[in-house]
């Protein structure tokens, strides 16, 4: 019986919109500029901390935030956009689902980045890596972020072309990984417009930080990077992708093992040791399906090699996979503990990142913007000399920047390790690294300027070619046949093998991938996959960490922050200190001999947000009430550091000594403390009226530590009501209740006494 052929749809005949690509071109260049300045100034003022010039808003603390947003989100994210808005029309052959939609994202999102340049350097922050933005705006970043989810979904269903190629996999992991991540991460409960509180506290707030910081490498640095590799390399090259097979592997390995990576982050730290130990094992199983993708980029080229010698566009995607290869081998790498435990903490994190952010991104972002130029722009290249020399000068800057850096990180850990022969730390003193450091602080400016000259150069090459544009820009008409509703997945094909098992010839079915290819035919069911994998493997780590409540065992003497040491707390986190400061003393003895008593998990459970930090530019701080209870040491060193540090590269902070402190604030502060919780006592009714009451007593003990000629000069000062004393306070709380005798025993009772002047005593065996 013959079989009834449908007839063909009619082609249609439609056209790309290239002008939001344009927009979002204009945008990479724009803030690639912006945020590698500000980097640069960043890394000027660890080598000449005159620089910070002694103003809030230009600290290090508060600019580093800055620089590491503006890159991400602003250059790498408009980077993302461009390219995604431009791929995908092509390979699904639809304009894109709504123009108008398509001007929300983007002005939507240079609004948040506006938002965010703004903000930061005033000091308002959630402190959390790659996440530091308040509440309001990550509201906006949802909503931007859902607005370009609808356009480029609605562009799915009304495309031309059934199947799926293997750039549109990484787009839908990234829409879809970004939004869990984003969201369950953000959680908080806001006290003003500027200012919340994370709803987890301690180690679960270190874990989902690090959940998230490391996945957002993954799905906003990686996955929409490799789309951007599998598109616009073969394109370049005018070779197919090497391996199809390949591809799914590469894929599918990224999506579901990459979300457990994480907590290879906390090696060491207060987190349960499983934690650690299974992030750690993910990474490492990373680095094969990594070098697929890299391998499957490289191999690409096969029969064009010659072109890479001529064409600068292939220059920069070679090395720039090259670097993504460099990355993903050093990442699985810096995972395993014994390698952690020296990497850690030091500039080879730094370096680390850097490689991949100015290598692999930059780079690939600067070979596809070459490659874009003439289509979008409709004016041939204006000088492939000047993309060459970009090319040169950018390569020479990156080593520059980053072959110090590890030179530093190296430095930093074996110098901080080092012990004598009678066994104490060879360099006890913390200002040695640093001093150490600086000559390598210059060389890293040094490349860093390097780069930059290289992008400026590229971003004179963009505006020539757009000032070679036509009048009008001609819109290309294409055509392609809609898609038929009836359409009907052909039957699976028979394996060929024959005299094998039926496990043979499932196995052969797999791998053949002809299911997959049913998958990519089917874009619903493909994006519930990319879901599932994602949140299934979150959930596995995330439900332990949260149900088990040994995973975060409590210790009895530690108590809530008094509400001046909460609004201290706040100053920390806004001035940026967890950018050079940890407060995480890891079991190895020659951080204990250095700081103190290891840190414990249940030491952190008032802690919203945590403040381990990931880098030790000053020394930890986590014992710091133990170790350092001079007020007036810790006045002098926040008014300058050099009075109290000779060779300290920490910024000053003289307006803490000037600005008052906001004590009727501090109420709010507590009762959305309190909403989690935090048994708080008669502070609840009287929160500011206690800040003051122990602000005075903080600055009569500070009068008392003056000498006689001292004391004229600061009795009268007012800085009782300053945002000092409330620093200080947070400060002196640092590591101190661990020590403490536990509420309600008899040790408390007899320490509480001798605090009042009815001092006795104390009992051997009452602690």
């Amino acid at each position: 019986m013959a079989t009834t052929v449908p007839p063909s749809p009619a082609v249609e005949t439609f056209r790309y919109d290239d002008d939001i690509v344009r927009k979002f071109v204009f945008a990479t260049v724009l803030w690639g500029v912006v945020g590698t300045l500000v980097g640069l100034l960043l890394a000027l003022q660890l080598a000449a901390p005159a620089l910070n010039f002694d103003l809030p808003w230009l600290s290090f603390g508060r600019l580093r935030p800055l620089h590491t947003n503006a890159v991400i989100f602003a250059f790498a994210g408009n980077g993302i956009f461009a390219a995604i808005y431009y791929s995908s029309q092509r390979l699904l052959k639809a304009r894109m689902f709504s123009d108008l939609l398509g001007r929300l994202h983007f002005w939507g999102w240079q609004a948040i980045i506006v938002a965010a340049a703004i903000t930061l350097p005033l000091g308002i922050t959630q402190s959390k890596e790659y996440a530091e933005l308040e509440w309001p705006i990550d509201i906006a970043v949802v909503v931007v972020w859902v607005i370009f989810a609808i356009n480029f979904f609605g562009t799915l269903a009304r495309r031309r072309e059934r199947h799926l190629y293997v750039a549109i996999w990484f787009y839908i992991a990234t829409i879809v990984a970004i939004a869990v991540l984003y969201i369950a991460n953000n959680l908080v409960l806001p006290v003003t417009a500027t200012k919340s509180y994370s709803v987890y506290a301690g180690v679960q707030d270190a874990f989902m930080q690090w959940w998230y910081g490391h996945n957002a490498v993954a799905f906003f640095l990686t996955t929409p990077f490799l789309g951007l590799m599998y598109y616009f390399l073969p394109k370049a090259a005018g070779r197919p992708v090497f391996s199809y097979r390949l591809s799914i592997l590469h894929f599918w390995s990224i999506v579901f093992i990459y979300i457990w990576a994480g907590p290879h982050h906390l090696h060491y730290t207060a987190v349960p040791a499983w934690m650690s130990t299974l992030g750690m094992l993910f990474s490492l199983m990373l680095w094969m399906p990594s070098w697929g993708g890299m391998l499957n980029g490289l191999l690409t080229l096969r029969g064009a090699w010659h072109k890479v010698t001529e064409d600068p566009i292939l220059k920069f995607f070679v090395v720039g996979v090259t670097f993504y290869g460099m990355s993903t081998f050093e990442g699985p790498m810096l995972s395993i503990k014994s390698v952690n435990a020296l990497s850690h903490y030091t500039d080879w994190t730094i370096a680390h990142v850097h490689a991949g952010a100015l290598g692999w991104n930059g780079f690939m972002i600067f070979g596809m913007l070459y490659w874009l130029a003439p289509r979008l722009y409709q004016a041939p290249l204006h000088s492939r000399a000047l993309a060459t020399t970009h090319f040169w000068i950018g390569t020479v800057g990156i080593v520059l920047y980053i072959v110090p850096i590890y030179i530093a990180g190296l430095t930093q850990g074996l110098m901080w390790r080092a012990f004598d022969a009678s066994g104490v730390l060879s360099y006890g003193d913390f200002l040695e690294t640093v001093l150490e450091l600086r000559p390598l602080y210059v060389l890293r400016a040094v490349g860093g300027s390097l780069y930059i000259v290289g992008l400026l150069i590229g971003g004179y090459n963009l505006i020539r070619t757009w000032g070679a544009r036509p009048a009008k820009y001609a819109e290309q008409v294409a055509e392609a046949a809609p898609l038929a509703r009836n359409f009907v997945d052909p039957p699976v094909p028979d394996s060929p093998l024959e005299g094998v098992s039926n496990v043979g010839r499932k196995l052969d079915y797999w791998f053949r991938a002809d299911w997959h290819r049913r998958w990519e035919r089917r874009p619903l069911r493909f994006t519930v996959w990319v879901a599932i994998a994602v949140v299934s493997a979150s959930l596995f780590e995330i439900i332990p960490t949260f149900a088990i409540k040994s995973n975060v065992p409590t210790i009895a003497s530690v108590q809530p922050y008094t509400p001046l040491e909460l609004a201290g707390r706040d100053l920390y986190v806004s001035e940026g200190c967890y950018n050079c400061h940890s407060q995480m003393i890891r079991p190895m003895r020659h951080e204990t001999e250095r700081y103190g008593e290891y840190s414990k998990a249940g030491e952190f459970i008032y802690d919203r947000p945590f403040q381990w930090g990931s880098r030790r530019i000053g020394p930890d701080l986590a014992r710091e009430g133990q170790t350092n209870t001079s007020i007036a040491w810790h006045v002098r060193h926040m008014n300058r550091p050099s009075d109290t540090s000779q060779g300290s590269i920490m910024p000053a902070y003289p307006w803490l000594l000037e600005d008052d402190l906001d004590f009727e604030g501090i109420q709010r502060k507590v009762d959305v403390m309190a909403a989690f919780d935090v048994p708080y006592g008669p502070e609840l009714g009287d929160a500011p009226g206690m800040a003051r009451v122990q602000a005075q007593e903080l600055f009569d003990r500070f009068i008392a530590e003056l000498s006689e000629n001292e004391r004229p000069e600061w009795e009268g000062s007012g800085l009782q009501d300053k945002q000092i004393i409330a620093l200080v306070a947070y400060l002196l709380r640092l590591g101190v209740d661990i020590n403490k005798p536990i509420p309600g025993t008899k040790a408390a009772e007899l320490a509480a006494a001798a605090a009042n002047g009815a001092s006795k005593e104390v009992p051997s065996g009452t602690r």
